[in-house]
């Protein structure tokens, strides 16, 4: 089976713009593939605090902010090297981290868009260990940019 990968962007209540909306993809195949997995089709959706708090609530019974929630359709396939999904993140609460973290908007964007990926590829961020492994991904996904 060939496919090529379908990575969309969409936002929702957000005033947004994603720069560099032709390279992240590219970006995005990379990093999968380093990870020995390819993606089929990946939504990401760029919302505000409030539209990630009600997600939030509703599918994971936390009554919290969050920058990101993953949605893992892969299951159903048989091939459990592809990948299918949907990531949807705060835009409000990634310009607030950029912040708090003294990094640059697309550097914490970025960060959190190979965040979601990641879980689809496998990792977790629930332990202490698993979350240290996360961080260390995540720089790694950052390394891999090329614009």
């Amino acid at each position: 089976m060939t496919s090529k990968a379908e990575i969309l962007f969409f936002k929702e209540n957000v005033r947004f713009t994603l720069r560099n909306k032709s390279e992240i993809p590219n970006w995005l195949i990379r990093l999968a593939k380093k990870h020995k997995r390819k993606i089929i089709s990946l939504n990401y959706i760029f919302v505000n605090d409030e539209a990630l708090l009600e997600m939030n609530r509703k599918f994971l019974n936390h009554d919290t902010f969050t920058d990101i929630i993953t949605f893992d359709y892969s299951q159903d396939l048989k091939d459990k090297s592809l990948i299918h999904g949907e990531i949807f993140i705060s835009i409000d609460r990634v310009r607030e981290n950029a912040r708090k973290f003294q990094t640059t908007e697309k550097n914490e964007l970025h960060r959190v868009m190979a965040h979601g990926l990641l879980h689809l590829c496998g990792f977790k961020d629930k332990t202490a260990a698993d979350q240290k492994q996360m961080r260390s991904q995540e720089e790694n996904a950052l390394d891999l940019r090329q614009f």
